[in-house]
């Protein structure tokens, strides 16, 4: 049996003023997709959306730092899609005007999160689950596609390289145990998405990240 024409619909490119990479999941069935750090550019991301034939239900974000949501609010204005973060980057959120003046970026109104998202909790579309992973953040979250082998890291782990813990919340502990813990425990095969940059593959970074491995 070919299993191609069930394939998660997937795309990632870099929005906004520091290039967040943005991702899209749509179910090729249903139509209804996710989008996942939506960092800046809407009619771009929309447009790709459209590109797709995908219908935005759920705007998903990895953590509460500015960069990753300069487009959600938009999003939801346009699309009716609702927002979703951990309950512990509330704070980071309830304060994104006060990180974007810090970081001289225009602020752009987003509405409080319509949903808290918990540790393995299943995602729109029932594509994937929601991993919590702090360390960047006290909210940190990553995504888990079991079956495309996918993982949506967020600022959590890079090519060689893991998230900066010097920043509001940061624990560097924390970031190490949910890398050990929880990414490096799945499909060593994963490509991994991360939240600036290219991608990689999950093994590689098991083995080769100077900074935590396996």
């Amino acid at each position: 049996m070919n299993d191609a024409p069930t394939a998660l619909i997937r795309e990632t490119f870099p929005v906004g003023p520091m290039q967040c990479n943005c991702t899209l999941i749509g179910d090729p069935v249903s139509k209804k997709a996710i989008v996942v750090d939506p960092g800046g550019d809407p009619d771009k991301i929309l447009a790709r959306l459209q590109a797709h034939g995908l219908t935005l239900v759920s705007i998903i974000h990895t953590h509460a730092h500015f960069d990753h949501f300069l487009a959600s609010g938009k999003l939801k204005e346009l699309t009716g899609a609702t927002l979703h973060l951990h309950k512990d980057d509330q704070p980071l959120w309830d304060n994104l005007p006060m990180q974007c003046q810090m970081f001289g970026v225009p602020y752009t109104p987003v509405p409080p999160p319509d949903h808290w998202l918990a540790d393995d909790q299943e995602l729109a579309c029932g594509c994937g689950v929601a991993l919590h992973t702090p360390g960047h953040t006290p909210g940190s979250m990553s995504f888990w596609f079991a079956d495309a082998k996918l993982l949506i890291a967020g600022d959590t782990l890079f090519r060689r390289g893991i998230g900066r813990t010097d920043l509001w919340g940061g624990d560097q502990r924390a970031i190490v145990r949910s890398i050990k813990d929880r990414l490096y425990r799945l499909d060593e095969e994963a490509v991994v998405v991360t939240g600036h940059g290219p991608d990689t593959r999950l093994g590689d970074e098991m083995r080769e990240n100077p900074f935590v491995r396996a």
